[in-house]
């Protein structure tokens, strides 16, 4: 008995010279409508002769390393207006032998929901984007296509007293961001995006639809930190959302090497356990030039306070008054207007830039690792970390605070361990503006070399968050993966956690189609 699945086999690995790329995508569409009960499907499916592949594609690229010609392309890229489409899609991939890669904000570092080295299919989840608020039950229902600003907007527009703690880039796609983890700027008071996750929808590998009752507490535990991608296809999530005082304050100063920075970030250390929850202070460094044009740093103490600005000058006398926080260098505002203000704290920024899916989107290339620091860094390694940092033109060290409601939730409550006794996340990026294997390489050398030195003053074992994805820290044979050549950076990312991770990738997906470069590989009891 003739088949489509076998039909599609036939012409897409038999006879592609007697056949056109409309009749493949005709075929490819047939498959579709009818896994989608038989919804329409014209104008969802695009290949690479398709008028608007390239732009589709691009559209959701922010880290230009991987926007070039010599980075494979999806064959199909399927652009799903609903859950039932994105079933079609994912089964279809599945039956012509293709991959599926899963995008939803495109701000993976090493490109890894839109890259495969094997036939593949993108599926591309923009269009799911629909955001449901519940202000009486403070909650949300998000689809996984939607952004961190969108979510925020929505939020806004409800209510000025409840938010939601995640990440500080609005056109960051909640679907990855959550399933990684999410620190933002108010995780030391309700902690990640993934620890206030009440529930999910998602699509497993045969193609059924489950909430968290149908999945399960187990594959319920694993989406939330431990990557969703390698488990199935998230397509909304339930959040809880927090409280927030109808008033924050912002504030960022900068203080150069002239100016104390280094004696600033070592007390910075110090306070970041003794900072109130209320309290969020990072520091971000980037290469400067002092007065007679040598190389140096500066250091941004960039916060967010929820409470008063009077309050907070209290605060920093009394904790922290080598900084001279003085009142002028402060903003009170509502906490919607502080989530599009607090990355670029530009005055003119408005609550509508939230929306902007692309708007920090610029021609960057950048090369991301990062650490996590357990004890405090003393003056001279401090000194050190400027001397090798100052080598490079281009770069940023990004120092994130735990602590506060950080340290209270246990190591295994998610996949996300990097719980108690954790100072702050430290990330490394090195940047650059041109296509150029020369200077990529000088880059790679220059991050690498500073990941090299912070190796003795970093946790032990070495650590990494897994939204900052760094290939180097390992390679698995896709498709042939042994346990045992994930755990190098399984370990890193999930440290004990890993091995339940795999456990329950064997109970949802034993033939491992959900796979990337650093998916979770199945460990069978």
């Amino acid at each position: 008995m003739v088949t489509l699945d076998s039909i599609l086999l036939f012409v897409l690995f038999f006879l592609p010279y007697i056949v056109t790329s409309r009749d493949v995508t005709n075929l490819y569409g047939l498959c579709l409508s009818n896994e989608s009960d038989n919804q329409p499907h014209n104008n969802i499916i695009h290949t690479v002769w398709s008028k608007n592949y390239k732009s589709i594609l691009e559209s959701s690229i922010h880290n230009a390393r991987f926007n070039n010609s010599n980075v494979p392309k999806p064959y199909y890229i399927i652009v799903p207006q609903n859950k039932e489409q994105v079933r079609g899609a994912m089964i279809c991939c599945k039956k012509i032998g293709f991959e599926s890669r899963i995008r939803s904000g495109g701000h993976d570092y090493e490109g890894l929901s839109f890259i495969s080295y094997k036939p593949y299919c993108l599926i591309d989840l923009s269009s799911l984007r629909k955001i449901d608020i519940d202000v009486e039950e403070k909650t949300a229902w998000v689809e996984a296509g939607a952004t961190i600003g969108e979510l925020y907007y929505n939020i806004g527009n409800k209510s000025r007293t409840l938010g939601f703690p995640a990440g500080t880039c609005p056109s960051v796609g909640v679907g990855g961001h959550i399933s990684g983890g999410g620190q933002g700027p108010l995780m030391r008071k309700h902690g990640l995006a993934a620890d206030n996750v009440l529930d999910a929808t998602i699509i497993n590998v045969n193609g059924t639809i489950f909430d968290r009752r149908g999945m399960g507490e187990d594959l319920f535990w694993a989406i939330r930190g431990g990557g969703a991608a390698s488990f199935g296809v998230v397509l909304s999530w339930k959040l809880q959302l927090v409280e927030v005082p109808p008033v924050v304050t912002l504030f960022t100063v900068a203080r150069t090497q002239e100016e104390g920075a280094t004696k600033l970030v070592k007390k910075w250390q110090k306070l970041v356990m003794e900072f109130p929850k209320e309290l969020f202070l990072r520091i971000n460094i980037n290469p400067k030039k002092d007065s007679l044009g040598r190389p140096s740093i500066l250091a941004s103490f960039n916060s967010l306070y929820l409470g008063k600005k009077s309050h907070l000058r209290r605060l920093m006398r009394k904790k922290f008054p080598e900084l001279k926080l003085k009142s002028k260098d402060c903003e009170e505002m509502s906490w919607i207007n502080s989530t599009i203000r607090i990355d670029s704290y530009r005055k003119d920024s408005r609550i509508e830039d939230l929306l902007e899916r692309n708007k920090e989107k610029k021609l960057t290339f950048y090369k991301t690792k990062s650490d996590y620091v357990t004890k405090p860094l003393s003056e001279k390694a401090l000194q050190g970390l400027w001397d090798v940092f100052k080598s490079t033109g281009d770069g940023l060290l990004i120092l994130t605070p735990h602590g506060g409601k950080m340290s209270e939730i246990l190591d295994d409550a998610i996949p996300f361990p990097h719980r108690k006794g954790v100072l702050y996340n430290l990330q490394y990026f090195a940047l650059w503006h041109h296509l150029n294997l020369t200077v990529e390489k000088i880059k790679f050398d220059w991050v690498n070399g500073v990941y090299d030195y912070m190796g003795k003053f970093v946790s032990s074992p070495r650590t990494a968050y897994l939204n900052t994805r760094d290939l180097e820290l390992g390679r698995t044979l896709i498709g042939n993966e042994k346990y045992s050549q994930a755990q190098s950076w399984g370990e890193m990312y999930f440290k004990r956690n890993f091995e339940k991770l795999a456990r329950v990738k064997y109970s949802v997906d034993p033939t491992n189609y959900f796979r990337n470069e650093q998916s979770i590989p199945p460990l069978a009891p």
